[in-house]
């Protein structure tokens, strides 16, 4: 595929989709937590993951988040997860054909397989996202205990620390496993690796994280020219951004998987 050639088209298709695909995650996220009971969690989910991102996306996606997740509830919320499921799916399957191009490999399964896997994929990521956040409160705690018998080790700069840590842990975690899952088949033995695309990701997620709020500091009248819609559009380059930087990852790790071949075929 070649990121000159048609990374910009997919990193657009990418911003698209993860604009539509953001609020039904956590509409889908909302109705699993709350089959267990913990409905409080789903808010949780929001704000551990807006972390992650600029604060003016944070800003444009914080309140249409949270009442998207709770304007349902009961079978209508569930009617919603669905609907919200397929739409997610549609995120995971424009991944896929990402490292399917990068790899310059044709789809070899049907289409409801590629769903199916995607749904699981998705649920699977709900189930991990509640890890995450248990790991936040577990941290919190060894904070705490060594802030009280350790009083030289200060506490609360170590709690900051690791908890704005661990977000960028789990999406590091959350792309290589995505990459392993995804990738063609004949491309996932540990022979090809996976995780410098997930790396180059992570860091071009902080990058972009760090220097957009920079760059809109100096482009002020980006209000001016978006009027109320500033937000969404400054959410979807964000988003683009992203998608430019997964199909560089991709790529990356295509290449890597190419090297063994041809020093196979050289001997």
């Amino acid at each position: 595929m070649g990121v000159y050639h048609d990374g910009f088209t997919f990193a657009g298709n990418f911003a698209y989709m993860s604009l539509l695909a953001v609020f039904s995650f956590f509409i889908v996220a909302a109705a699993v937590v709350g089959g267990f009971g913990q409905t409080a969690i789903g808010t949780d989910f929001v704000e551990a993951f807006l972390v992650t991102v600029p604060p003016s996306v944070a800003g444009a996606l914080h309140d249409p988040i949270n009442d998207a997740m709770t304007a349902r509830t009961g079978p209508l919320l569930w009617l919603s997860a669905i609907v919200g499921l397929w739409t997610t799916t549609s995120l995971i399957e424009t991944i896929r054909e990402i490292l399917h191009r990068a790899y310059g490999v044709q789809a070899q399964r049907a289409f409801w397989e590629y769903r199916l896997t995607s749904i699981a994929l998705i649920l699977v990521s709900v189930f991990f996202a509640m890890l995450a956040l248990s790991a936040q409160f577990v941290v919190a705690g060894i904070s705490e205990f060594l802030g009280t018998y350790f009083p030289v080790i200060k506490g609360g700069a170590l709690w900051l620390s690791l908890s704005n840590a661990i977000p960028f842990l789990v999406l590091f975690a959350t792309l290589y496993l995505l990459f392993r899952l995804l990738t063609p088949r004949q491309y996932r033995p540990r022979q090809y690796p996976k995780w410098p695309g997930a790396v180059f990701i992570s860091g071009w997620w902080l990058m972009i994280t760090g220097l957009l709020p920079v760059f809109l500091k100096y482009a002020s009248n980006y209000q001016l020219t978006y009027g109320s819609l500033a937000g969404v559009i400054i959410t979807l380059i964000f988003f683009y951004l992203v998608g430019l930087g997964m199909v560089i990852g991709a790529e990356i790790n295509a290449a890597l998987a190419e090297r063994p071949s041809r020093i196979g075929q050289d001997e």
